[in-house]
């Protein structure tokens, strides 16, 4: 693209502002409103619009940016849906950039316009992200009887709102993959306090007993008192270290209460994973999830937390569906993805720990996977 020296400097140091707000800024909700209000200035335009895709396709207003030094601003477009048909949704579909000369004129944009709008003449609008993400649609909008934006403006545009999504697409997969990090530390945490000093707990609590009952009444009165103090110690801490595994396995340490209901975890889980994947989880759920006995409910936790795990890390996948049914007192959850299947070269230790849990509660775990059909996991345990 061919463009002058001083706008090529202003071009990258927009870009560069923003890249920079997007990956390491404390206010992630400040990055929408710097790329209107860029755009608006590289543009020379009286109004700079970013519209945003919806998980429905639908675009929305996320951010605009007026000229201060109009008389007449207009109304804050910010939260209007644009047709499926307009110009921006076009653009948003297809990648192209479209420029007219009048708004309310030009009939690929006249139809769509609102009352608002009808103040500004000169239009552009340029895809906002990466040919493999598209986020939705940046335009530009001058007073009427304004110049018209020129080929070369609308180049500049373009670029822009490239390296501005993708900024911004950087910036998902990096807050994702932090997130996942911190995902797989609280569950390895949780994993050894429940797998080891839970275990260690208890048998020393174990042998606290038998030494009470063997030394019967050779202990002292307050010797044996003692003792059976220690026990319950043994048992309370056990008890809070079995609620901190709880809180540490919870999607959302904020969202911490005594006793979640299964069907709520069930759908951080599923939120965490859509967050993760890019897309949305897909969530069928059947009978009564809020009633299971909390054992199962929390090996069920753990089950579905290690397979969503694997499908974020390992499979590919561009749909994932969740099925949870709770059918005469028993408990199944299904994991379903497109993916490319287990890779050989891949541990099974995640696996293992979900078939460990299913026979742990008498119940079973069966895997069915392959490269063209994907995976199914099918974890199955009593809930009474």
């Amino acid at each position: 693209m061919d463009m002058d020296a001083k706008t090529a400097s202003r071009t990258l140091a927009a870009s560069t502002e923003i890249t920079t707000q997007a990956l390491f800024g404390d206010d992630p909700d400040l990055v929408l409103p710097m790329v209107v209000r860029e755009a608006a200035a590289l543009a020379e335009a009286d109004l700079g619009v970013v519209m945003v895709r919806g998980e429905d396709n639908r675009l929305t207003v996320e951010a605009a940016y007026r000229n201060p030094g109009l008389a007449d601003p207009g109304t804050d477009p910010v939260g209007a849906v644009l047709s499926d048909r307009s110009a921006a949704a076009r653009v948003a579909r297809s990648g192209v950039p479209m420029t007219v000369d009048d708004l309310c004129s030009d009939p690929r944009t006249a139809p769509f316009v609102p009352p608002p709008l009808r103040i500004y003449g000169p239009f552009a609008v340029a895809p906002f992200g990466t040919a493999s993400r598209r986020l939705g649609a940046l335009a530009v909008y001058r007073r009427r009887g304004a110049p018209v934006f020129t080929a070369a403006g609308v180049e500049v545009l373009t670029w822009f709102a490239a390296q501005a999504g993708l900024a911004l697409v950087l910036a998902e997969g990096a807050t994702a993959r932090r997130r996942l990090a911190l995902y797989e530390e609280r569950e390895r945490i949780a994993r050894d306090l429940h797998d080891v000093i839970i275990q260690r707990l208890y048998a020393s609590g174990v042998q606290l007993e038998l030494l009470s009952r063997r030394l019967g009444s050779r202990l002292e009165e307050s010797d044996a008192a003692r003792l059976t103090e220690a026990v319950d110690q043994v048992d309370q801490t056990i008890a809070e270290v079995r609620a901190t595994v709880r809180a540490l396995r919870r999607a959302d340490p904020a969202t911490r209460s005594d006793a979640p209901h299964l069907l709520d975890s069930i759908r951080a889980e599923a939120d965490l994973a859509s967050e993760l994947l890019g897309f949305t989880v897909q969530l069928e759920t059947t009978g009564d999830l809020r009633q299971i006995p909390t054992e199962p409910a929390d090996h069920a936790r753990a089950a579905l937390r290690e397979a969503l795990s694997n499908v974020v890390r390992h499979s590919g996948a561009h749909s994932v569906l969740v099925r949870a049914r709770h059918i005469a007192d028993r408990l199944t959850i299904q994991v379903i993805d497109d993916g490319c299947g287990i890779p050989r070269d891949v541990t099974r230790r995640g696996l293992a720990n979900i078939e460990e849990r299913a026979v742990m509660s008498g119940g079973r775990c069966v895997v069915q996977s392959s490269p063209r059909a994907g995976t199914t996991l099918t974890w199955e345990v009593p809930a009474r």
